[in-house]
C-alpha cells in the first residue's frame, strides 16, 4: 500500500474536532479518493488535557508545540483551524516554505496578509487551500478560482455572515429591535458572547477581501474594504423597507469597473442595504449564506447553503485535504495565486449607489424646497419622497403624545449617485435649521437606478 499522507492539525475546537471525527468515520472512502491513507500524526492545542469528548485519536498525539509539530520531517500536510493572525501566520509560513501544503479556514489571516502565505507557498512549491474561510461548505472559492477562471467576473454580491443574517431576518419577521434580535441569536448559539466581529462587519469584510482577490485577480486586503455593521439598523428601518417592498441585509459587494478617470478598478464594501424582496438574496433567511456572482459569459450564478458551523466548515476542510493530498502523491501543485490584473482599489466615495434617508423636519412651508435644493447642489437626483407626521405628534394619534406638533418625517430615496456626493448631501442636511435630526441613512441596492 502507498505510504500514508501524514497530517498535522493545528487547533481542535468545534471545527477541528469535527475534522478529526470525519477523518476517522470516512477513512476508507478518503483513502480511496486520495490513493493513500490519511494519517493524523499530531494535534497542536493550548490545553491538551481539556475534555473533548470521545475523539477517536490516541491522546499521545496531542502537543502544545505547534511550531515544533509543523517542523517535523514526517509531516506532509498542515491543517490550521485556530484562527487569528499570530502565531498562525508564523506556523503556516514555516510549513509552506518547507514545501508542506496547507489547508486553512483562517479568513482573518488571509484577508490581512494572504500575500505572505501565497508568497511562501510559491517559494516552497506547496499548495495553499482555504475553501472553508468563506461560506462554510458552499463550494464558492474553488468555483471562482477554477471553474470561472476563463470568464470575466464583474460583480460579487453576498450574504456571508450567518449571525447578522439571523438577526436581520428576525427583525424583519417579528418587528423586533436590534438588541432583542441579538439576544435571541445569542440564546440560540448563533452569536458569540462578544459578537463585535459579526455585528460590526469585520467578519464579512475579511470574506469580502478574499472573494474580491479571487474574482478580480488582484490582491485585496481587509484594509481596502469599506465596512459598516448592523448595530444602527432599527425596527423603523425595517418597517420603512417593507413599505418600499424591500428587506435589509448585510451585504458584501465587490465590483469591477471604471474609476473616476475611466481606468479599470475594484470596489469592495460591506454594509447593510435595502434590497427588493424579489432579489435572489432577499429570501435568504436564518443563518444561511448566499453569494450572487455576475460574469460576462456565465451570466448570473447563485451559491447558497450553510455558511458556518462545525460540520459544514469541516466538510470544506476535508475537501481541501483530499485535493492537497492527491497533489502531494502526484507531485503536482494546485493552481497558484492569480494576481496578474493588479487593479487599483476604487475609494468608497466613487462607489455608485442609492440612499434611503429618513429626516425629522419642521413641518412648515418651504421645507421640501429647501431639502430638495441641498440634493440639487450635490447633483443628486431624488427618486421618491414620502411625508408622514413625526412619531408622538398630534397627527400620529399616540395617546399622551409629547412629541412636537410642528414636526414631520420626510423619507427620501435617491437615484444612483457617487457615494461621496450622497454623503456630502447628508452632511449638509444635518446643518439645516429646519432638519431636527436624521433618523437613518441606508443604502439601497439591486433596484434599478
Amino acid at each position: 500500500m502507498t505510504k500514508p499522507v501524514r497530517l498535522a492539525l493545528l487547533g481542535c475546537g468545534t471545527v477541528g474536532a469535527e475534522v478529526v471525527r470525519l477523518l476517522h468515520e470516512q477513512a476508507a472512502d478518503l483513502t480511496a479518493r486520495v490513493g493513500a491513507p490519511l494519517q493524523l500524526a499530531g494535534i497542536a492545542v493550548r490545553r491538551p488535557g481539556r475534555d473533548r469528548g470521545e475523539l477517536p485519536v490516541d491522546p499521545a498525539i496531542f502537543t502544545t508545540d505547534a511550531l515544533g509539530l509543523v517542523k517535523r520531517d514526517d509531516i506532509d500536510l498542515v491543517i490550521e483551524v485556530v484562527g487569528g493572525i499570530e502565531p498562525a501566520r508564523t506556523w503556516l509560513v514555516e510549513a509552506l516554505r518547507a514545501g508542506k501544503s496547507v489547508v486553512t479556514a483562517n479568513k482573518a489571516l488571509l484577508a490581512e496578509d494572504g500575500g505572505a502565505l501565497h508568497d511562501a507557498a510559491a517559494e516552497g512549491g506547496a499548495d495553499l487551500y482555504y475553501e472553508a474561510a468563506v461560506a462554510g461548505a458552499i463550494p464558492l472559492l474553488r468555483s471562482l478560482r477554477e471553474s470561472l477562471h476563463g470568464d470575466t467576473i464583474t460583480r460579487v454580491t453576498g450574504i456571508v455572515n450567518g449571525t447578522t443574517n439571523f438577526i436581520l431576518s428576525a427583525m424583519d419577521a417579528t418587528g423586533a429591535g436590534f438588541t432583542e434580535a441579538l439576544d435571541e441569536a445569542t440564546e440560540l448559539g448563533y452569536a458569540e458572547a462578544d459578537p463585535t466581529a459579526d455585528v460590526e462587519g469585520f467578519d464579512a469584510a475579511a470574506k469580502a477581501a478574499i472573494l474580491a482577490s479571487l474574482a478580480f485577480h488582484t490582491r485585496v486586503t481587509a484594509a481596502h474594504v469599506h465596512r459598516e455593521g448592523i448595530t444602527e439598523v432599527t425596527a423603523a428601518d425595517m418597517a420603512s423597507a417593507k413599505a418600499m417592498g424591500c428587506t435589509i441585509k448585510l451585504l458584501c459587494i465587490a465590483s469591477r469597473g471604471p474609476d473616476s478617470t475611466g481606468a479599470d478598478s475594484v470596489s469592495v464594501r460591506v454594509h447593510p442595504a435595502m434590497i427588493p424582496v424579489g432579489h435572489p438574496l432577499a429570501s435568504v433567511g436564518d443563518a444561511f449564506n448566499a453569494v450572487f456572482v455576475e460574469a460576462a459569459a456565465a451570466g448570473e450564478l447563485m451559491f447558497y447553503g450553510r455558511g458556518a458551523g462545525g460540520a459544514p466548515t469541516a466538510s470544506a476542510v476535508l475537501g481541501d485535504i483530499v485535493a492537497a493530498a492527491r497533489n502531494n502523491l502526484a507531485g503536482v501543485r494546485a493552481p497558484s495565486e492569480s494576481v496578474y490584473a493588479a487593479l487599483p482599489i476604487r475609494p468608497m466615495g466613487e462607489a455608485v449607489t442609492r440612499y434611503h434617508i429618513s429626516l425629522d423636519v419642521a413641518d412648515r412651508p418651504g421645507v421640501l424646497a429647501a431639502v430638495a435644493g441641498v440634493f440639487a447642489r450635490h447633483d443628486v437626483s431624488i427618486a421618491t419622497v414620502r411625508q408622514a407626521p413625526a412619531p408622538g405628534g398630534p397627527a400620529d394619534g399616540a395617546a399622551g403624545a409629547v412629541g412636537r406638533g410642528d414636526d414631520a418625517v420626510l423619507v427620501i430615496v435617491t437615484h444612483a449617485a457617487p457615494d461621496a456626493a450622497l454623503a456630502a448631501t447628508v452632511d449638509e442636511l444635518r446643518r439645516l435649521e429646519i432638519v431636527r435630526s436624521i433618523a437613518s441613512v441606508l443604502r439601497v441596492e439591486g433596484g434599478g437606478r
